[in-house]
């Protein structure tokens, strides 16, 4: 087991791109024991390419797995530790990277559905396992007689005759243990352990407690007449969602995880609107038994003074070191340089909005919960384009097959086979095959497509097994969105912006998929995090691609393709709204260094927390009224797991994908000889060397932040 996964494991919440779930009961469901022979985690999954036995899988089965899984860890630590002959790659790292194969195999499982698919009884074991789990990982990464084995190997590691990889997996190894503490002292040491486990059960606290008020939040709407400018489809959604809450008559609207929400760009009733966006920004922070600005204001606290325990100034600082960033003044910089440009194409944005507020009639200033709906108004009237005229044309399995598969066969030369013989733990989510163009597996491909009142929020990617040369493994890699689901019967549209979500999260299982290294620390998007987000943003780029675009956007009645004015109108608006969409991305991310740049004297009470983030805000020049951030800290699932000090990534990112991007159209676009050079040069490296060498090795140059200021209007 890599230990990667031990501080991952630790957080207790997965988070790789945005952050609902049912409603949870006051007392958990105690869990039942099970035995050796029940248990499916035990025994390496017999299934194809080690696919998880999702049918065979219990609640019970969790706990019992995590205990043994930890015991067998722990045994096999040992061994390492104590062994009497002189430290080398294959007895220490190498061994490392092979044990704790149970503890991998149930902790890979039981997050990835805690994500996907949770419910009371698995609830109750993340909160039980998360202080044993920080604990575990404790034991093994403050280890004094296996770190000084880590640290001999690491003191001559180029006296060792080993290849690249080899040298680097020594190097990261050693860098782990260090920044998890094993240089402490004892004293500290102990502090440390403390610290950590504390972290680990308000992480968890607080993740649940969004997962458990966003469905508590959902906004009732007693008659379809205040619905209107909604489709039919969305209103029957609504009424059925309704019926499974027992409200019948009634209409229910579910709240997404951002700040915005969905409906507010169609719903003419202002007064709802106004009510939907409130309780949106609302939560967590009401006061009741989901409020997490106690829990919050506590992790950063912590957060704070195990940074200073490491020699640290602050949270920030420890978190950058081991990202392209390296520091928090380059974020800063970054941040702050982009900032008053937003805010300026913002407010020229809302000047525009104001005008067509002016222009109905209508006697009231602008508000943060009427952007969206006079935006489209103002898109519609000048560009003679209404956003709800593509959705006929986006039916989420055409998207999927004929649009992100089809862009991927033409760039990589792969190809999709679906399987009905592998178990799921849903029944809407679909499992594919991959293969090469010779033929040969590549992957398999699980795509989970749907909301639901088990499942957080957003989207993101996820590996159920990471590919490695050690291990003999091939990968296996899902992507999750949350798209309502339509009543039966009728086909499932899409909006622009979950179309270009699905290649997004596409882009992050490519990265999965090709990995192609020998050691599974380094196995696919096991790079910084300021370079995770840059080839699934990369991908995105083919969903506007004239061909790809038009083998997939074909009207889901008619069978006809987009008309091409409709389509030009797609591409004309690609600047429009930037501003808007730029300020409250820059506005979380300031806010997020803000928080981590505390000292523990600094961070605010529970009570002061939203005033202080009207301070950060203004004080970062990206304050405005009708722009609320993209999450408010309440609510801000990025930072509370794997994103803390790190929501700038995206950013960050988008300069290697603006550039790639520019790369691409200069060599001609959709060519199989350039898919073929970026995933050789670029997605098959994972984390096996430096990530700005392996972009400089697929781009030629260093990275050029142009592109990016030209996409989004910041000139």
């Amino acid at each position: 087991m890599k230990t990667k996964l031990f501080t991952g494991i630790v957080s207790c919440v997965i988070i790789n791109g945005g952050c609902a779930m049912q409603n949870t009961k006051s007392e958990p469901t105690a869990v039942a024991p099970s035995t050796v022979a029940e248990n499916p985690f035990y025994n390496e999954s017999d299934l194809y390419m080690k696919y998880p036995p999702f049918d065979r899988v219990k609640n019970e089965h969790y706990a019992p797995a995590f205990e043994k899984g930890m015991a067998e860890h722990m045994v096999e630590i040992n061994a390492i530790a104590n062994n009497p002959d002189a430290p080398t790659l294959e007895n220490t790292i190498v061994a490392m990277e092979k044990s704790g194969a149970l503890l991998d195999r149930v902790a890979t499982v039981f997050f990835a559905l805690i994500s996907a698919h949770t419910n009371d009884e698995i609830e109750a074991v993340r909160s039980n396992m998360a202080p044993k789990l920080s604990a575990h990982s404790d034991q093994i990464l403050l280890n004094g007689s296996l770190f000084e084995r880590v640290s001999s190997l690491h003191e001559y590691r180029k006296n060792l005759g080993l290849d690249a990889e080899g040298t680097r997996l020594i190097e990261k190894y050693y860098t782990d243990f260090v920044r998890a503490g094993a240089k402490l002292s004892s004293e500290e040491k102990e502090r440390l352990k403390t610290i950590n486990g504390e972290i680990a059960v308000l992480q968890t606290q607080f993740s649940q407690n969004i997962l458990k008020e966003v469905n508590a939040l959902a906004v009732v709407v007693d008659t379809k007449a205040e619905l209107d400018g909604l489709s039919e489809s969305a209103i029957d959604a609504a009424a059925e969602e309704a019926e499974k809450r027992e409200l019948s008559g009634k209409y229910v609207l579910a709240l997404k995880n951002t700040s915005g929400q969905p409906p507010m760009s169609s719903l003419t009733n202002r007064a709802l609107r106004e009510r939907i966006h409130k309780t949106s920004l609302s939560r967590g922070s009401r006061g009741g038994e989901f409020d997490n600005r106690e829990s919050l204001t506590k992790v950063l606290k912590l957060r704070a003074e195990r940074a200073q325990l490491m020699g640290y100034a602050n949270h920030a600082a420890y978190r950058l070191e081991s990202q392209t960033a390296l520091t928090p003044a380059a974020v800063n910089e970054r941040l702050s340089s982009l900032a008053p440009k937003a805010l300026t194409n913002a407010k020229k944005e809302a000047a525009d909005l104001q005008k067509m507020i002016d222009a109905e009639g209508d006697n009231f200033e602008l508000a943060s919960w009427d952007w969206d709906f006079y935006t489209e108004k103002v898109r519609a009237d000048r560009y003679n384009f209404d956003a709800s005229q593509l959705k006929p044309y986006f039916e989420m399995d055409n998207v999927l097959q004929n649009g992100v598969f089809y862009a991927a066969t033409q760039l990589f030369g792969i190809t999709f086979k679906e399987r009905f013989d592998l178990p799921v733990y849903q029944e809407d989510v679909r499992t594919f095959e991959v293969f090469n163009e010779d033929g040969s597996t590549l992957a398999l491909f699980i795509f989970d497509g749907y909301a639901r009142s088990s499942k957080r929020g957003g989207a993101w990617m996820n590996a159920y097994v990471s590919q490695s040369k050690l291990k003999g493994n091939l990968p296996v890699v899902a992507n999750h969105q949350n798209v309502v689901k339509p009543p039966e019967g009728e086909p499932t549209l899409m909006s622009f912006e979950e179309v270009i979500t699905m290649f997004h999260e596409f882009g992050h299982a490519l990265h999965g998929m090709f990995s192609d290294v020998h050691y599974p620390y380094f196995a696919g998007t096991s790079v910084p995090r300021d370079f995770v987000e840059y080839p699934s943003q990369v991908n995105e780029m083919w969903a506007i691609w004239p061909s790809v675009l038009k083998n997939y956007a074909v009207h889901n009645e008619t069978g006809e393709a987009m008309p091409k004015a409709l389509l030009d109108k797609v591409l004309a608006t690609q600047k429009f709204n930037q501003g808007f969409i730029t300020t409250e991305y820059l506005a979380a991310s300031i806010l997020d260094q803000s928080l981590h740049q505390l000292t523990p004297d600094q961070v605010p009470t529970a009570d002061d927390l939203i005033a202080f983030e009207s301070d950060v805000l203004k004080t970062g020049g990206i304050s405005f009224h009708a722009v609320p951030p993209r999450y408010r800290s309440t609510y801000f699932s990025h930072i509370i797991g794997g994103y803390s000090a790190g929501y700038y990534s995206y950013i960050w990112s988008e300069v290697l994908d603006a550039d790639t991007v520019e790369w691409f159209k200069e060599n001609g676009g959709l060519k199989r000889e350039n898919g073929d050079h970026f995933r050789k040069t670029l997605l098959s490296r994972g984390g096996s060397k430096d990530a700005l060498t392996i972009f400089k090795e697929f781009r030629g140059a260093e990275p050029n932040i142009q592109p990016l200021l030209d996409r989004r209007g910041l000139n």
